[in-house]
């Protein structure tokens, strides 16, 4: 899958990347049937695109979404029968699915999942590694592990509670529980609701501003609020002062921004 990126349309059977013009990669899970289960090879090809995409120059923006009317429905049930019984493999599979996730958290480039339907147990996992989640009044969100007996295992556990807080965390995996769109919206697990109709235009509007920001800007952005995410306070107050310092006095970005806006003008960003 390493030349996907550069290509129109490419395909890789249950997982779709197309690359168009303006920066912006689209990834498709593919296999509605299935509620677009995120099994070894999705995960395996999620993170090759995902490799892919942040060695690709043109592209700023990567979009998330499911096939089919629904985002994902999580782990492979029937597929988790036989890795369990290969612990090696079973753990391989969880290390994979971590590494993916990770990935797509410390990336410089910025994930907007689009979610419609069902976004549940891995799929919600998928949508807690993304920095902006889109989503239709259709979504119905939650973690629903505990319903089959099962645990989160690509750091739902700990990106939950970070995400919503540690009760509304406890009570969505201990109940199984999932809330629709506008609750979700409330709570923290959707960044905007809109529509079914309306979600594609929001979602290009929302593409348009991310990529018309500094790319300096957005990595730096997403550096520090990665480091929030893992960090003590203290120590992500130091590391936002050493950072913001080293950016503001030594970027051209953060010095053009300041020169457009006294020049009444839009910012001519290099990325330097």
């Amino acid at each position: 899958m390493s030349d996907l990126p550069g290509a129109i349309g490419a395909t890789a059977d249950d997982v779709i990347v197309t690359s168009v013009a303006g920066g912006v990669a689209t990834v498709t899970l593919n296999r509605p049937r299935q509620r677009n289960p995120l099994d070894w090879r999705t995960v395996r090809r999620l993170g090759e695109a995902v490799g892919d995409f942040e060695r690709d120059p043109r592209i700023d923006v990567v979009v998330v979404r499911g096939a089919g009317g629904n985002f994902s429905a999580g782990g492979d049930l029937k597929g988790y029968v036989d890795l369990y019984r290969d612990p090696p493999g079973f753990r391989q599979f969880l290390v994979d699915f971590h590494a993916m996730l990770d990935a797509i958290e410390a990336s410089s480039k910025v994930y907007v999942a689009v979610v419609d339907g069902y976004c549940v147990a891995g799929g919600l996992e998928l949508l807690l590694a993304c920095d902006i989640v889109l989503a239709a009044e259709s979504a119905r969100i939650g973690d629903a592990h505990v319903a089959f007996g099962q645990l989160p295992g690509a750091g739902g556990s700990q990106r939950l509670p970070r995400a919503v807080g540690p009760l509304r965390a406890r009570y969505l995996m201990l109940t199984g529980d999932i809330v629709d769109a506008a609750e979700a919206e409330r709570i923290g697990l959707a960044s905007k609701v809109a529509t079914n109709a309306a979600l594609a235009g929001v979602l290009d509007d929302v593409v348009g501003r991310v990529s018309r920001a500094s790319p300096l800007g957005r990595k730096g952005m997403k550096h520090l609020l990665r480091v929030a995410s893992r960090s003590a306070l203290d120590d992500g107050l130091r590391t936002e002062l050493d950072y913001v310092w080293r950016y503001a006095t030594t970027s051209h970005d953060a010095t053009e921004g300041l020169a457009a806006f006294g020049e009444k003008r839009p910012p001519r960003f290099t990325g330097e």
